[in-house]
């Protein structure tokens, strides 16, 4: 039997990921056994100016949204995630911050269906203290990562986009 050598761009995608999911899997359980529903929180108190903890349950989307199609977002999860294994292998090896991106996505989508599996809602529980996110939506790490895949796909998108255009600029220029 023949093992398949990952390129470490791709790996990256899967460590990073792993690391996310073993993160917000941690806290979460934490967060679950420690902390009571709507009550929030100062853990460390260092912290309270920052942020505080509020353990609340969501049966919706980012932010809460659309919080009656908690079952169509389990199966939807499922499938943004397939959907991401099945594009990342077709993203360049050398596309090293594609490959994060997609690791923070899978990541962050993983954890949150892992809620939605074990205990049939998300769990969300950082709440931000300070201007101007002191009426901020409840969030958690996984959460966290999926932003941060989507903003790194988007700059990603937009710098090709960007080199794209020069190589086509200097092309028109050279005939």
């Amino acid at each position: 039997m023949r093992l398949m050598r990952l390129h470490p761009s791709r790996l990256a995608l899967w460590v990073l990921a792993g690391a996310i999911i073993l993160a917000d899997r941690l806290s979460k359980v934490w967060v679950v056994a420690n902390l009571s529903e709507y009550v929030p929180t100062d853990v460390w108190p260092w912290l309270a100016p920052v942020a505080s903890f509020t353990r609340l349950p969501n049966t919706g989307v980012a932010f809460g949204m659309f919080p009656q199609l908690g079952d169509i977002f389990k199966i939807l999860s499922a499938v943004v995630i397939v959907a991401i294994i099945f594009f990342h292998r077709t993203v360049e090896p050398e596309d090293w911050l594609t490959h994060i991106a997609l690791g923070f996505m899978v990541g962050g989508a993983t954890g949150n269906l892992i809620d939605r599996l074990v205990y049939g809602h998300v769990v969300d529980f950082i709440d931000l203290n300070f201007w101007p996110f002191g009426n901020f939506a409840v969030f958690n790490i996984a959460d966290s990562s999926i932003v941060i895949g989507v903003s790194l796909l988007l700059i990603v998108v937009w710098i090709q986009e960007r080199q794209a255009v020069r190589v086509e600029r200097t092309e028109s220029l050279n005939s």
